[in-house]
């Protein structure tokens, strides 16, 4: 009892309730993981749909006038990683964007989590849900270009490295728009960036275009894809590109992290 009373003496004399322990990465990750995949199974479920429909009417429309060969392959891996650029930076772009106008940081503020774990969790929730859409085109693209399907395991190791480097870029763009609409331009345009520069062959390009195209993070994610179709495929070449494409996810996830707690903070 004399403890319970001098408990109650040391609230009254510092006013306010000890704070609850920080909560640890991985925990917290898993925690908003799980939450953004709940909130957003319903809402993104038919943008998936779109996301998916369009990038194989995009190989459709192409097959009448691209040969077999390196520009079937470019056109079938960027198609494929379209889909990861349409949910994973424009959709991101676009909810950032919005949770800082509407003052859902504010919350994210307030709860004992690490920015990490709150970046890191919606750019794993939006990039799980390209999946089965980069599946689906990839697996479209090789019956519509005749191309093998033997390697196309390598989704395995580009699916989760170009969905890094893309939703820590669309992270970003949304969390340091001054404007939610501003998010949603940025969006648009990497999308867009995504669509001309990774769909249409690279050796059909002219050279400044080529310096573009090799600044944006899914080109290294594309050219892998790429070069599984070859039919003695060069290994060493994809674990390059898939380790720059590594390298731009965490600086691109670092980046959003950084701009998290610039916007939380204001």
């Amino acid at each position: 009892m004399a403890g319970a009373v001098a408990g109650a003496g040391a609230w009254s004399e510092t006013g306010a309730a000890p704070l609850a322990p920080r909560a640890r990465l991985l925990p917290a990750l898993g925690a908003v993981y799980r939450a953004q995949l709940s909130r957003a199974r319903v809402a993104r479920i038919p943008l998936l749909f779109v996301a998916t429909f369009q990038s194989i009417g995009i190989m459709v429309l192409l097959r009448g006038v691209v040969d077999d060969g390196e520009a079937a392959r470019s056109v079938v891996s960027g198609s494929s990683v379209l889909v990861v650029a349409f949910v994973a930076l424009n959709l991101l772009a676009q909810y950032f964007g919005q949770l800082r106008a509407g003052g859902g940081l504010d919350h994210y503020a307030t709860l004992p989590v690490p920015p990490a774990a709150v970046v890191l969790g919606a750019a794993a929730a939006y990039a799980s849900f390209t999946v089965p859409g980069t599946i689906v085109t990839a697996v479209t693209g090789c019956v519509l270009f005749q191309l093998p399907m033997a390697n196309l395991w390598v989704l395995a190791a580009v699916l989760p490295l170009a969905g890094a480097a893309l939703a820590g870029l669309g992270a970003a763009l949304g969390l340091l728009a001054p404007r939610p609409e501003l998010a949603t331009l940025c969006g648009q345009l990497g999308m867009s960036a995504a669509l001309l520069l990774g769909v249409l062959p690279a050796e059909r390009m002219p050279e400044v275009i080529g310096w573009a195209r090799d600044l944006l993070p899914s080109t290294y994610g594309v050219e892998a894809l790429a070069r599984s179709f070859d039919v003695h495929p060069d290994w060493v070449a994809v674990a390059a590109d898939l380790g720059v494409c590594a390298a731009v996810g965490v600086l691109s996830l670092a980046i959003a992290t950084w701009a998290y707690r610039r916007a939380a903070a204001r």
